[in-house]
């Protein structure tokens, strides 16, 4: 089942399906102790630290005394598998650093990491490339966790057609092709808010999730010339009320399209593959896009 996650511009999760994998999970093999690098109590307390959660806080949620917790991220007891998924599960570690944290404290992993083309996922690529091709004449991908896109509808590729390689370059990513001066920033109309609020969504993505190539990626874009000419405030929400919607507004032959998307996500994901992926939905703001999508389709 997907659920939408957020309106772009709100950044608030709209709905959620919570897993029960933290319940009673058969027993995994251990692994050879040489492979528990970095110690499995160091990735807890670092994504506790990163959750902003206490020792006596999160003990409360899992179930444990907060001493047994403490023994844990100190090394000096060893976590039983049960305990390590629940740990993950109540911080929102992503699947995949949820195997790195069994991998460390000695077991098998637990979640599958399957591609896209493989003949398991063939119906995960038909439901979302179908929900692309139905939103057509609007624009829509789908993209990673790195937001690099791997499925794109005819709109979608129709607005970067004619951007140069090396801003698309073998793997298309939406905040480089949205961000480069020779990208779709040139024709953004509105680039300080549009291009602020993706800067901060990277930011806030990078902070949550603990993924380095996210961490490359926005030093990169924060090098940009037309980035840094856009102040140290880039990014930084002012105020307590974030706008409802940020759209973006692009310049085109037709005239200017003003466009507002949406975020869906699979909620009950069990593979790295599916709960890495999302699909990003673009809506015309106003009468004027919506005629001009319509005629570029007809």
């Amino acid at each position: 089942m997907l659920v939408l996650q957020r309106a772009r511009g709100r950044g608030q999760r709209v709905g959620a399906a919570m897993t029960s994998e933290v319940m009673a999970w058969p027993p995994m093999r251990p692994y050879s102790a040489r492979m528990a690098r970095p110690p499995v109590g160091e990735l807890m307390k670092q994504w506790r630290v990163r959750r902003r959660r206490s020792q006596l806080d999160l003990s409360l949620d899992v179930g444990v005394s907060t001493r047994h917790l403490s023994f844990v991220e100190t090394g000096r007891s060893r976590p039983s598998p049960e305990l390590v998924l629940a740990v993950a599960h109540h911080l929102d570690v992503p699947l995949r650093d949820r195997n790195a944290m069994l991998l460390a404290a000695g077991y098998a992993p637990r979640f599958s990491q399957a591609s896209l083309d493989e003949p398991s996922m063939a119906r995960i690529r038909m439901s979302v490339q179908r929900m692309l091709d139905i939103h057509d004449p609007y624009p829509g991908v789908v993209i990673d966790r790195q937001w690099n896109i791997v499925l794109a509808n005819r709109a979608a590729s129709a607005l970067t057609a004619n951007l140069p390689d090396h801003v698309t370059g073998p793997r298309p990513n939406v905040y480089r092709l949205c961000l480069h001066p020779d990208g779709l920033a040139a024709q953004t109309l509105n680039f300080a808010d549009w291009g602020g609020y993706l800067l901060g969504q990277l930011r806030r993505s990078a902070a949550t999730t603990g993924d380095p190539q996210l961490d490359v990626l926005l030093a990169e874009v924060s090098g940009y010339p037309n980035v840094r000419a856009l102040g140290a405030g880039l990014g930084q929400e002012a105020g307590d009320e974030p706008p409802i919607l940020v759209p973006v507004q692009l310049t085109t032959a037709d005239g200017e399209l003003s466009m507002f998307t949406t975020l869906t996500t699979f909620g009950t994901p069990l593979d790295i593959t599916v709960e890495e992926l999302a699909v990003e939905l673009f809506f015309p703001a106003d009468e004027a896009s919506e005629t001009i999508l319509r005629a570029a389709a007809g």
